[in-house]
């Protein structure tokens, strides 16, 4: 699943769970709804299959407004060889089976300078993937992280790519 996969399965999820949960409320499909802001900081690698191995660390804040079921974030990103990602997008969380434990997954376009660092192909990239983690009942969340970074075909070289990563989030309320 190293493409646009997890955009696709984020937005059939999240479509799925707002017309089953959400479209006959008062408020509507996309009725603004407040959550938990969180700050997150990860640190991880990028994998080794079309760029070479190199950490990254990444910090990503939930503004704590979700529409329907989406809720909104901003991430920055840096790599070893001074290359950065900043980008806005949507997340969707799942609870599974009525425990602590959860899967989010997220679609963020936004602008990346390879500043020497691997090149994707130019200015516009999108970041979207998966995170699988344990909420404490603190609420802080420790999870695993997997992600790809592209440019979607809209420039002629796009190599791609794939950032393991551990996350920590901390609740801001």
């Amino acid at each position: 699943m190293a493409d646009g996969t997890f955009a696709v399965i984020m937005l059939i999820a999240g479509l799925t769970d707002m017309n089953m949960n959400y479209c006959g409320t008062s408020t509507g499909c996309l009725g603004a709804s407040e959550t938990t802001p969180r700050l997150e900081f990860s640190g991880g690698q990028v994998l080794e299959r079309r760029a070479e191995t190199a950490g990254e660390v990444y910090l990503r804040y939930d503004l704590g407004r979700n529409y329907g079921p989406f809720g909104t974030a901003v991430g920055l990103s840096v790599g070893e060889s001074g290359e950065a990602w900043m980008g806005i997008g949507s997340t969707y969380t799942m609870q599974l089976a009525n425990s602590p434990a959860y899967a989010e997954l997220h679609a963020m376009p936004g602008f990346y300078a390879d500043n020497g660092g691997f090149d994707l192909g130019g200015p516009i990239e999108f970041r979207s993937g998966i995170e699988v983690g344990y909420e404490l009942r603190s609420g802080w969340r420790m999870a695993l992280s997997y992600d790809h970074r592209s440019n979607a075909g809209i420039y002629d070289n796009n190599p791609g790519i794939e950032t393991v990563q551990f996350r920590v989030s901390m609740p801001l309320r």
